[in-house]
């Protein structure tokens, strides 16, 4: 039986009462995107239509899911709302604190050493307040949130990026900050502007070397990194039910290298199959009772133009493999132009490393078709020649490689097989020679390939791709090698082809796992004690942020104008600084220490106004609040990119920023700006971005008249006398207003005022 199917059932059951009326109110045919916001209003049956990208609404999510990276703030700000016991199912996912260096038990032994604190910390919180925990080693978040929770028309949102991983089987899942996870566990409504829809209409049917990954490797060239901002991604056609459930996830999940809101796919054959196998048959079969109102409706898919607000058709009969990088999951590439791409931009054409698995991309389909690969090498009489890594989504899919023989295959080739955890994907591994910063070329069936990401290096290129087409580059060691028209020249001296990869969509015999890993909480955790000490350098109680004054804010300096592209791996970089993610005061040394700096092109290197010399971002940051002078951020495009880590505003709250300004925002990180009582402001002219000088003093002229729809007037003094006066834009509601007044979102929550 599946976790929480009462649960479940209650929504099916809610769905066709909910969707009809909403149908009616709307006046139209509904997309499945459509049919699943409107079944999960807070305040139930629909009574008006919304506007796309216009309207804020309240939401009742289903479930919660937090990784352990980003779970310890999320449950340490969940430990002030007050409340003896989370609202709606939630889970806790150990899987970002293993590192990657020598092999799976290895790895895993020396986590559970290195980070036993944290991890007792999130199974006895956890067990207090009803939290289903994932032990260290039971698998990636994504993947286990799929083989055990996710469901056909289900509303999820969780503390990564990634959870969209779950549109594979039919859910609206996002990824929020851990201050909207507190609001959801708390029995609060979440809120989100009702998103655009854009529509991918799949044809054909793929075959021989296209893998589902090079679908989103397409639309992510099509609509670049930021494209899908402020929309969810619904994917149909003929390609879209051919397709396996997993490799469905696989398209939802890096979704989010779009800046999509979400993406998700119609209740199908493939979903049913999938859910059979995972031993939910009875989510199925519920499924099964309302399968219409789990996919869009007819006329939707017939003329999608007159629905979405934006359509995007592949062909997937014609779709090409695709390698998509360096140092953007949007530059995409066919196989068939990468050699000469790679020559024309001098990247190196041998291949160190090949990665294949991590939530994206680690289902029993993918490793048995990269597994048909690896035979190959021993049946031509080849050799690999770059270095070859697998890392399995959960235990679940490790034990049932390892029984079909997978393993073993890979192991024969010289592989190395990673710990059930993020690893190289979130830059957890431990890459021997990384410190030597030596230009070079990875392959890996990740999602994110942003300097750095990997192994620290940042002159490591790195170019994302199909699991099969990844062990394909890996075997032959060269970015310029087309497998698809290539030959390779083995051991004997012969010219051999790879064949093409084949696998099975699930285990003939089933999946099979000894200890998933998994932690019943307590019926009644009122006597779990929850102990973090004061002299801890892994966690930190909160403190409540301060309220605002009440006064405009004067005399702030500039702490940095961040440059060009500046993701949440440059505000708050991961790597080995995820130890701290318990501890604001540690970890927000590594704020914005990433980030390029517009006056001299350095990183971590800007100018403190008070004593005229150049030191680190948080130690100048640290400077002004010691001083008592409030502090503002500068930055470009698509400000916050990539993965949904708070700590890159919680840690300009804790150093005394009071605002980001810039030329736009990732969703999520604009989201967790305000939730933090941070000012989270766009220019209303682009070009006023270029006023900004390094010795810039600013005065906000009209913040104490902050309010919905009205631009704020920021003043820039410069050094030299002369000002400009510009005017930034916000989209702040009048609750989000609140939370800036309060401080923080989480105060009005502690406060009973939410």
């Amino acid at each position: 039986m599946a976790f929480d199917i009462e649960m479940i059932k209650k929504v099916y059951d809610n769905m066709p009462g909910r969707v009809d009326k909403a149908r009616e109110i709307v006046g139209r045919p509904l997309t499945l995107t459509e049919k699943i916001l409107y079944n999960h209003l807070w305040d139930g049956n629909p009574t008006k239509a919304f506007g796309r990208g216009v309207d804020y609404v309240d939401f009742a999510p289903d479930r919660v899911a937090c990784q352990d990276a980003t779970a310890q703030m999320a449950l340490l700000q969940f430990m002030h709302a007050g409340k003896s016991k989370v609202a709606v199912p939630t889970t806790v996912h150990c899987d970002h604190l293993i590192q990657a260096k020598v092999d799976a038990a290895t790895d895993l032994a020396r986590a559970k050493t290195q980070s036993n604190e944290v991890f007792d910390f999130l199974s006895s919180v956890s067990n207090k307040y009803g939290i289903g925990f994932w032990k260290p080693g039971a698998g990636i978040i994504h993947q286990v949130v799929l083989e055990n929770y996710a469901f056909p028309g289900g509303m999820m949102i969780g503390t990564d990026s990634h959870t969209v991983n779950a549109g594979g089987l039919g859910m609206v899942a996002i990824g929020v900050g851990g201050a909207d996870a507190v609001d959801v566990m708390s029995g609060m409504a979440w809120e989100l502007k009702f998103p655009k829809l854009i529509g991918v209409k799949l044809t054909g049917k793929l075959s021989g070397w296209t893998a589902p990954k090079d679908v989103i490797l397409k639309v992510a060239g099509i609509l670049t990194v930021k494209g899908g901002t402020g929309a969810i991604v619904e994917y149909f056609g003929e390609g879209a039910t051919s397709m396996s459930c997993t490799g469905k996830g696989t398209i939802c999940n890096m979704g989010a290298e779009i800046g999509a809101t979400t993406s998700t796919f119609g209740y199908d054959d493939s979903m049913s199959r999938y859910l059979r196998s995972t031993n939910r048959a009875d989510v199925a079969d519920a499924a099964d009772k309302v399968a219409s109102y789990l996919t869009g409706d007819p006329e939707v898919y017939a003329n999608p133009e007159q629905y979405f607000d934006q359509v995007i058709e592949i062909n997937l009969t014609e779709l090409e493999p695709h390698l998509n990088g360096p140092f953007t999951p949007d530059l995409a590439t066919p196989i068939s132009k990468m050699k000469e791409a790679a020559i024309k931009n001098n990247w190196p054409l041998q291949i160190q490393v090949g990665l294949i698995g991590s939530c994206t991309n680690s289902s029993y389909e993918d490793i048995a078709r990269a597994a048909s690969l690896a035979r190959q090498v021993s049946a031509k009489n080849l050799k690999t020649k770059s270095q070859f890594t697998i890392t399995p989504g959960s235990e679940v899919v490790r034990y049932t490689i390892e029984r079909d023989g997978f393993i073993d295959t890979f192991e024969k080739i010289g592989a190395t097989v990673f710990a059930n955890a993020c690893g190289p994907c979130i830059g957890m591994w431990d890459r021997e020679g990384a410190e030597k910063e030596e230009r070079n070329t990875i392959v890996h069936s990740f999602n994110r390939n942003f300097s750095k990401r990997a192994d620290g290096n940042p002159n490591t290129l790195a170019f994302v791709g199909s699991p099969e087409l990844v062990t394909a580059m890996a075997i032959a060691g060269d970015l310029g090698f087309n497998p698809l028209t290539d030959t390779l020249i083995n051991e004997d001296g012969e010219e051999v082809m790879l064949e093409a990869p084949t696998g099975d969509e699930l285990p003939p015999r089933g999946f099979d796992v000894k200890d998933p890993g998994f932690q019943v909480p307590a019926e009644d955790g009122s006597g779990v004690q929850v102990v973090v000490s004061p002299t801890s350098e892994r966690l930190q109680l909160l403190a409540p942020f301060d309220p605002w004054d009440g006064k405009n804010i004067t005399g702030a300096k500039l702490l940095i104008k961040a440059f060009g592209k500046c993701t949440t791996d440059h505000i708050s970089m991961a790597g080995p600084w995820l130890r701290f993610r318990g501890h604001l005061d540690n970890i927000s040394n590594n704020m914005l220490i990433g980030a390029v700096n517009a006056f001299n092109q350095k990183t971590n290197s800007v100018k403190n106004q008070l004593t005229g010399t150049y030191d680190a971002v948080p130690a100048v940051a640290r400077a002004y609040k010691a001083a008592g002078v409030p502090s503002i951020v500068v930055g470009d495009h698509n400000y916050g990119e990539g993965s949904s880590r708070e700590h890159a505003a919680m840690e300009p709250r804790f150093l005394g920023v009071k605002a980001v300004l810039v030329k736009s925002f990732a969703r999520i990180h604009e989201t967790n700006l305000k939730k933090q009582g941070l000012l989270g402001l766009t220019f209303a002219n682009e070009a006023d971005y270029d006023k900004i000088q390094e010795d810039d003093t600013i005065n906000f002229v009209d913040l104490v008249d902050f309010a919905p729809g009205k631009p704020l007037t920021i003043e820039f003094v410069h050094a030299n006398g002369t000002k400009d006066i510009i005017l930034a834009n916000h989209t702040y509601n009048a609750g989000q207003i609140g939370w800036f007044v309060a401080g923080s979102a989480l105060n009005l929550i502690a406060a009973g005022k939410a």
